[in-house]
């Protein structure tokens, strides 16, 4: 496996991950349970890191144009 699909399946499990904890975080703080601004911390994070995984993946295999897959 080359470092080029690494990254491309790592960015997907990471996106998929970040995107899970975002709604889980975000509905535990919608609900109101304890520790509730740190629930929306985590909400706010989890969806940055949604955002802000796929940019990375853009310019990594941006950078990596002329690698193959395998």
């Amino acid at each position: 496996m080359s470092l080029k699909t690494f990254h491309l399946i790592f960015v997907i499990c990471t996106t998929l991950f970040c995107l899970f904890m975002g709604i889980w975080t975000g509905r535990q703080w919608l609900a109101g349970e304890t520790g509730s601004q740190w629930q929306l911390l985590y909400a706010i994070l989890s969806f940055a890191g949604t955002l802000l995984t796929p940019v990375y993946g853009y310019y990594f295999l941006k950078k990596l144009k002329g690698v193959s897959y395998l």
